[in-house]
């Protein structure tokens, strides 16, 4: 066995390459509470790229340890088919937006497509990272490689929540004559009495309360209220159907301090568990501004955010 995998250093590289990175595609593939990709055929797809991302990863190594120089163009193919798959989730997830009855946003989607394409390099790192390892060195440094890229993968495949930039607290929800109020920040008017009657038994409210000037402006970013909402909904269920504008769930800033407010009619009316929620949901790459990071705001950062 010692001796076949000597003989044969590139094919086994190759090899290792490919499994290693089918493991990491594998581990950042996981059908949650988004219900997304879809089980079975969504899943499908995105293995079958991680297979193919797999293989032009591995196989780039030995194109060049045989002074094969064109093989560069096997990148470019790729990244180009990555990006068709960043339009592809971008399309579908839009489509299927519109049938929500409440809707990630073009924000969320946006992220959630990039997200799919960023992961299929990941799995390009992975398995060159194996294949040349396996080659250049041995075949159980190229493990060792492996091993050590899928922690790696398993860092990055996700990024910070809300959690890491405000603090979230059940605040009371509040009917004064047709205005609603989440603690003392005003949502919206509602003029029909019957829906009044609804929210002031179904009506659960919370407030985020930014730790810095970074998530003062990320949370005021209307694709990331848009996220909150979604995903609050999605767990909890929503009190609504199409065509009821007054029951929609909504995020609304307090102008004087830049606390959210976020109103919701759930279907399970339990606040400690919609304050986990809103803990969990991903902060998005496009909603995220840091004016700390300016030179006129070094001061202030603190260690949020």
């Amino acid at each position: 066995m010692h001796e076949f995998l000597i003989q044969n250093k590139l094919l086994a590289g190759v090899l290792l390459g490919i499994v290693f990175g089918i493991i990491s595609r594998l581990l950042m593939l996981r059908t949650d509470y988004r219900q997304y990709p879809t089980y079975p055929h969504g899943r499908i797809i995105h293995i079958a790229l991680g297979v193919i991302a797999a293989a032009l990863g591995s196989v780039f190594v030995p194109a060049l340890y045989n002074k094969d120089y064109t093989a560069i163009t096997f990148l470019t193919l790729a990244a180009q088919q990555f990006r068709d798959v960043r339009k592809m989730e971008r399309e579908t997830l839009t489509k299927i937006d519109s049938m929500e009855l409440v809707g990630r946003g073009s924000t969320y989607i946006e992220g959630i497509a990039m997200v799919f394409e960023g992961r299929n390099y990941l799995v390009i790192m992975s398995a060159l990272l194996t294949s040349m390892f396996g080659i250049l060195v041995n075949i159980w440094v190229g493990i060792l490689a492996g091993i050590i890229s899928l922690v790696i993968v398993e860092k990055l495949k996700s990024g910070k929540a809300i959690s890491h930039i405000a603090a979230v607290q059940a605040a009371e929800v509040r009917v004064d004559g047709p205005d609603l109020f989440v603690d003392n920040v005003y949502i919206m008017n509602v003029g029909l009495k019957a829906n009044q009657e609804i929210i002031a038994e179904r009506g659960m409210g919370f407030i985020l309360t930014p730790y810095n000037a970074n998530g003062k402006v990320t949370l005021s970013n209307l694709g990331q209220r848009q996220a909150i909402l979604y995903d609050v909904a999605t767990i909890l269920g929503v009190y609504r159907d199409d065509g009821e504008p007054a029951l929609i769930p909504m995020a609304k800033l307090d102008m004087k301090d830049g606390r959210l407010a976020v109103f919701i009619l759930p279907q399970e009316l339990d606040s400690s568990k919609g304050k986990e929620v809103i803990l969990r949901v991903p902060i998005l790459e496009s909603a995220v501004r840091m004016p700390t990071e300016a030179s006129v705001n070094k001061e202030g950062a603190g260690e949020h955010g």
